[in-house]
């Protein structure tokens, strides 16, 4: 258990950290984002991945912790993951398309960091909004609470896209697609709309990177922002999986003091699509 919050520490972090410093990324990566199969008595199955990295796609970092998992199905319903696999590097699992449509797999994470001081001594601590109360000193001093929420996600679609998995969740930080996130290929165009918590967040940067940058001298970003509605909109140049990135609240010191009843807020966002040629 100790292991997994660890990992989960360094997930955060990562997601973060400002866009332009970020040395390490998460993300999900699906073996597939669009599988055209018919209706058939075995219904297809992918496989997902779940990393930090350095480089884009690769498993150089650490795997990342899938406690926040939540898989939607074409008809809005929650289906599970099978055959979970664990390990240093990578975390991942199989999913058996079953429906017709888009499916949303998304990890999403939310807690409390708090930093203090009990006399002289600086303390720092991480839970649940309920734990909070309970572990923490009701005269802890300086007291300086942040909220952290991190949601990590892609998209696979058998057959036909569209469903109701592509419904804003409400809740954190999401690139919502209003056209569908995967059959993409080269020059094709696609839009989002940035939410917080459901509501649209103007003038966002949003960051937009290739895979392979291990290959390549210069990352490549591409440097998005949302309009008044919270969109925006991407044509893809290259074939490729794409890593999709973005946060709010503040970040590190001159930020706002957080507390108790009204924590500072920090959120990232994380998206995995891909991309094949015409």
């Amino acid at each position: 258990m100790k292991h997994r919050h660890h990992l989960l520490a360094i997930a955060l972090a990562a997601a973060l950290l400002p866009l332009g410093a970020q040395a390490h990324r998460t993300w999900l990566m699906p073996s597939a984002t669009f599988v055209d199969v018919a209706d058939s008595a075995q219904p297809p199955v992918i496989t997902v991945d779940g990393a930090v990295s350095e480089d884009l796609f690769e498993f150089d970092t650490n795997a990342l912790a899938l406690d926040g998992l939540a898989i939607i199905a074409p008809d809005g319903s929650t289906v599970a993951a099978d055959a979970l696999i664990t390990s240093r590097r990578r975390n991942g699992f199989e999913l058996k398309l079953a429906q017709q449509g888009t499916y949303r797999i998304a990890n999403f994470s939310d807690m409390l960091m708090a930093n203090y001081k009990v006399g002289t001594e600086t303390k720092r601590w991480r839970g649940t909004a309920a734990a909070l109360a309970k572990e923490v000193p009701a005269d802890a001093q300086e007291l300086q609470v942040s909220r952290m929420q991190a949601r990590v996600e892609t998209f696979v679609t058998r057959g036909a896209a569209g469903g109701k998995a592509l419904a804003p969740s409400g809740v954190g930080l999401e690139a919502v697609p209003i056209t569908s996130p995967t059959d993409l290929s080269v020059g094709d165009s696609s839009s989002f709309k940035l939410l917080q918590d459901g509501k649209p967040v103007a003038g966002a940067d949003v960051t937009v990177i290739r895979g392979g940058n291990r290959y390549r001298y210069k990352m490549g970003e591409i440097a998005l922002k949302t309009d008044a509605q919270g969109v925006f909109n991407i044509t893809w140049a290259e074939a490729g999986r794409y890593w999709i990135g973005a946060s709010v609240g503040a970040r590190g010191p001159g930020g706002p003091v957080g507390t108790v009843a009204a924590p500072s807020l920090r959120a990232s966002y994380s998206g995995t699509v891909e991309v094949v040629p015409k």
